[in-house]
């Protein structure tokens, strides 16, 4: 009863809180939902055979009333002082509040505005701004800042092939409600922002100045994002052949990578107490969502490998579905533009679910390929994740990977090695330059092996189609017939025959593909 009581609250808060991102409903849905949540309780207490059935639909509603009633919290809206001012010049004062992120053509800081400066005055305001800067703009998280540029109102764009990315929504999720074009940036102050956020930003930078001492390019930049979820350009070309061939999850901060680090960190501790490895693995956990500025994926991998761990002290079995499930409940309680709107959890969410659910299915299935260095399991592990994460992506960018398992397959399998010997090189880079160059050539060689698997099959002529642009309701349904016949044939099983949900991304350091 209890498992299914939480499948009442997470279902139900998740649902309110996604039928609320798209269709504006307001208290007097709530109340409707309330009521019958009433009524379902009142049958049930009538009715003491139907009481449990009854009880989780009650549940259920309620928690439908709740996570609309907190979507309705969360819109993102503007200030009045900087809403007359659009399209205009205009100069702002406030606290950069992310770490800047550095691009080619420029730097993109998220603002914390608190003032607009009106001839010498100036007027308190209260809102985000996305600020597009010069690349040679020198400022950095938590620095105060007097910014000058274009204020504008974000706006949907077309991405090719009549797809439209939703941009005011996308930066909704960081609270942004503005755009700030063509700035102009002066700091006037620093040391400001999360202590904890600045000491991580900092430890990554200085990680990062180690590697580019003994690392070219663009080796350095997938040492920084397999390693730190590191954003810098890996540079276009390489960037496409990545996308191309579905290895693009390997240059951020995923699951897989935080899990690496905790466990090796767990194994260091092995001859402490396990609970002195589970407070080191959740320090891991905490320092890498840091460095990672929050992002989506790191989060939700975080909160369910700190209770996988949880779990492991406890003695207890974790069950990824359910460590899921909280995670998702956890993040769109936090901010629930999380769940529509962020491609990021989106992509992680269903990887997550494709991995836990359709890998043992795959696995037994796939005897032919042998066990040995783990190929069976990434095999499976790739086939469950890009089958759960297809119909996302064709929506997106409608780019059909065609060499995707083999890809993961050929690249997947060094990672471990990779991030291994990439942070020793780092290390040995901060403390001697360059002339630690020469350590850094086993990890340089399993880099370029890993770029030259991405290249050689990027360049194939058959590595992947375009599909043509199509609805939301298509991929809903999509996902309606993959997930609801995957329920119809478990049922069908015998109970000895369904697949074990226990720790999945969280129990071995073998390779497996996650977002």
């Amino acid at each position: 009863m209890g498992s299914r009581l939480l499948w009442a609250v997470v279902v139900g808060f998740l649902s309110g809180v996604f039928v609320r991102s798209f269709i504006a409903i307001g208290f007097s849905y709530e109340l409707f939902a309330i009521l019958l949540a009433l009524a379902a309780l009142t049958c049930g207490s009538l009715d003491k055979q139907k009481f449990k059935p009854l009880l989780v639909i009650a549940v259920t509603l309620l928690f439908f009333a709740g996570g609309v009633a907190r979507m309705n919290a969360a819109v993102v809206t503007g200030d009045p002082m900087l809403t007359a001012q659009l399209n205009k010049h205009v100069t702002v004062v406030g606290k950069i509040f992310a770490e800047p992120d550095v691009r080619e053509n420029g730097v993109r800081l998220s603002l914390q505005a608190n003032g607009l400066i009106v001839a010498s005055s100036t007027i308190p305001v209260h809102a985000d701004i996305l600020v597009q800067a010069p690349p040679h703009a020198d400022v950095h998280y938590g620095d105060a800042v007097r910014i000058s540029g274009t204020l504008e109102l974000p706006q949907a764009f077309d991405t090719g092939d009549g797809r439209q990315f939703d941009y005011p929504d996308y930066l909704a999720v960081s609270g942004i409600a503005y755009t700030l074009s063509f700035a102009q940036v002066q700091r006037i102050g620093g040391g400001g922002g999360n202590l904890f956020q600045a000491l991580a930003i900092d430890v990554k930078q200085e990680y990062l100045k180690g590697e580019d001492a003994v690392l070219p390019e663009p080796e350095a930049g997938l040492a920084g994002g397999i390693t730190v979820g590191d954003k810098r350009s890996i540079g276009p070309a390489l960037s496409a052949d990545f996308q191309k061939v579905s290895l693009i999850q390997m240059v951020v901060l995923s699951g897989y990578n935080i899990t690496v680090v905790a466990n090796f960190a767990a194994r260091l501790l092995a001859w402490t107490s396990q609970y002195v490895q589970f407070g080191a693995g959740i320090f891991v956990v905490v320092f890498f969502i840091l460095i990672s500025g929050g992002a989506s994926s790191a989060v939700r991998a975080g909160i369910m490998a700190g209770l996988a761990m949880y779990a492991r002290i406890s003695n207890r079995t974790f069950d990824a579905l359910r460590g899921l499930a909280v995670a998702a409940l956890v993040m769109t309680l936090w901010n629930p533009f999380t769940l529509a709107f962020d491609p990021g959890f989106q992509l992680s969410a269903l990887a997550m679910l494709g991995l836990t659910l359709f890998t043992p299915a795959f696995s037994s299935r796939l005897k032919l390929i042998p066990e040995r260095f783990a190929l069976r399991e990434i095999v499976a592990s790739t086939a469950a994740t890009q089958l759960a994460v297809l119909p996302l992506l064709l929506y997106q960018n409608g780019q059909l990977s065609l060499l995707a398992i083999p890809a993961n397959v050929l690249a997947m399998i060094p990672v471990p090695l990779a991030m291994l010997t990439s942070c020793i090189a780092s290390i040995c880079g901060m403390i001697f330059g360059s002339a630690a160059t020469p350590i850094a050539f086993p990890a340089y060689v399993l880099l370029a092996y890993i770029i030259a698997v991405a290249h050689f099959l990027a360049s194939l002529p058959f590595a992947s189609i375009s599909i043509g642009a199509f609805t939301a309701w298509w991929m809903f349904g999509v996902y309606a017939a993959l997930f609801g016949g995957f329920w119809i044939i478990q049922k069908r099983k015998r109970p000895e025959e369904h697949p074990q949900t226990a720790i999945a991304e969280f129990s071995k350091n073998k390779p497996r593909p996650s977002y």
